[in-house]
């Protein structure tokens, strides 16, 4: 395990833990496995089925950054991540392996910091297709609260545009 790396992600995410550890060998493992390391753009995009701990190594040590478009949530409540490598069309679905032995949280990180990669993850193919990358929308302004929303977030109802929170759905 890379110290610098671990050190980065520990900065980004505010405390050492075992999400984090197993968030920053999952870096190492993209990184060999793809053969490079963070990216400045949208070369490299995820998509996270979960919002846990191991996502903000992604966006710290690989770029993927929501506000660049190319770290994706989609919540499937599992520690698995889609990778594409735009420049090669290379996608891979790395999925954590379950650890069911009762350790402490700090034995639980260290086992990660120390464990061979392979014993970590396992590989899959992608469950959904690369995304097209992120767009600019245009800004509106809700006809309602006067706040600006992205126009593809709007709605329109009575004939105005309104954000999600100000839209009334109708749902019988």
């Amino acid at each position: 395990m890379d110290k610098a790396m671990w050190e980065k992600a520990v900065a980004f995410h505010g405390h050492e833990c075992p999400g984090l550890a197993l968030g920053v060998r999952l870096c190492e493992f993209v990184q060999a496995r793809l053969g490079h390391a963070s990216t400045p753009d949208e070369e490299l995009v995820c998509i996270a089925e979960t919002d846990a701990c191991p996502g903000d190594a992604i966006q710290s040590l690989l770029g993927c950054t929501l506000g660049k478009g190319n770290f994706i949530y989609h919540c499937t409540g599992k520690t698995a991540y889609t990778f594409y490598d735009r420049a090669s069309g290379e996608g891979f679905r790395v999925v954590a392996r379950r650890n069911q032995t009762s350790l402490s949280r700090e034995e639980r990180k260290q086992q990660i910091l120390t464990a061979p990669l392979e014993e970590l993850f396992t590989v899959t193919e992608p469950k959904e297709p690369l995304p097209e990358k992120a767009r600019i929308f245009t800004t509106l302004t809700c006809a309602c609260c006067g706040e600006g929303v992205a126009e593809h977030m709007a709605r329109l109802q009575g004939g105005k545009v309104v954000c999600l929170h100000c839209f009334r759905p109708y749902d019988r």
